[in-house]
């Protein structure tokens, strides 16, 4: 069996590179021959003579560029995840979007009003309907960003308003204070239809958010019946063949679904658990493709 392992020509870190290489490995573990190419090496063409037969038996797409993953796609190749799957999750409004269309527990969430680049918002009267419906504090996020870095607290509406005109005219959401999971939340790392690995990630320096860049710390979690069936059915929703879940604790402790993950950096939970999720993902795909 052969695959590809398509990555980003442009985001070259040894954090990154490090779990590419994972992957090959994983793969080179399950007997695929799988190479790593750039989004920059396999180029977009729509002339008609592109067209021909996939050269490998799947791809494995651990990169954003959805336009080169729905290409690769069209030309019958075999994409985990889906170029749809990762459009979903990249973008947090669409995430929530078609998890509220099954009617899963999220944050009460409020899109922002779409605005061009070259004019941004040219009145506010949308915000203080926000703040009637959420109150403060309140959680403003970007909806594209990673690691929890595009994601604010604002605590009255002076501050919601200076953050919106800081943002300027990036896509924004505005969401619910869950209070009861102040600086903690799990990680689910979900494969095929199961949770193979579980988290607690939580906060000793007063940020509300735990992720671990920023100064979060972690420890295993056995995850409950209803934990588990949350992050699978997100990740059937979506359409993801594998993910990283992340959820809050409601005011009962009942599991709310914060954010899905389709490319999640799985070197923590790793750490934390000892299960390597680049085995269990070139698992899932090995058996996909035979099936």
């Amino acid at each position: 069996m052969t695959g590809w392992l398509i990555v980003n020509e442009f985001l070259y870190s040894s954090k990154f590179n490090e779990i590419h290489q994972w992957l090959l490995d994983a793969a080179n573990r399950q007997g695929i021959l799988m190479q790593q190419k750039t989004n920059a090496q396999i180029l977009v063409d729509t002339a008609m003579d592109s067209v021909k037969k996939p050269e490998v038996d799947f791809v494995l797409f651990w990169d954003k560029d959805i336009r080169l993953a729905r290409y690769l796609e069209q030309l019958g190749y075999s994409v985990f995840n889906s170029s749809e799957a990762i459009g979903t999750c990249d973008d947090k409004s669409l995430t929530h979007l078609a998890l509220m269309k099954e009617r899963i527990r999220m944050p009460r969430t409020i899109l922002a009003p779409m605005t061009y680049e070259n004019i941004g918002y040219t009145n506010f009267s949308f915000l203080e309907r926000v703040a009637d419906l959420l109150g403060f504090p309140m959680i403003v996020k970007e909806c594209f960003g990673s690691f929890g870095q595009q994601v604010y607290l604002v605590k009255n509406y002076q501050q919601l308003k200076e953050m919106v005109l800081k943002l300027r005219s990036k896509k924004l959401l505005f969401q619910e204070y869950i209070a009861t999971s102040f600086g903690r939340d799990l990680r689910l790392q979900v494969v095929g239809d199961q949770v193979i690995a579980s988290m607690y990630r939580y906060s000793e320096n007063g940020d509300f958010r735990a992720n671990l860049t920023l100064g979060g710390n972690m420890k295993p979690h056995v995850p409950t019946q209803e934990q588990e069936a949350l992050a699978v059915s997100c990740c059937k929703i979506i359409g993801l063949d594998f993910a990283g879940v992340d959820l809050l604790f409601g005011k009962d402790g009942e599991p709310i679904v914060c954010e899905v993950n389709s490319n999640a950096h799985f070197k923590n939970i790793y750490d934390c658990t000892g299960v390597n999720a680049a085995d269990a993902i070139l698992a899932h795909i090995k058996k996909q493709v035979q099936e």
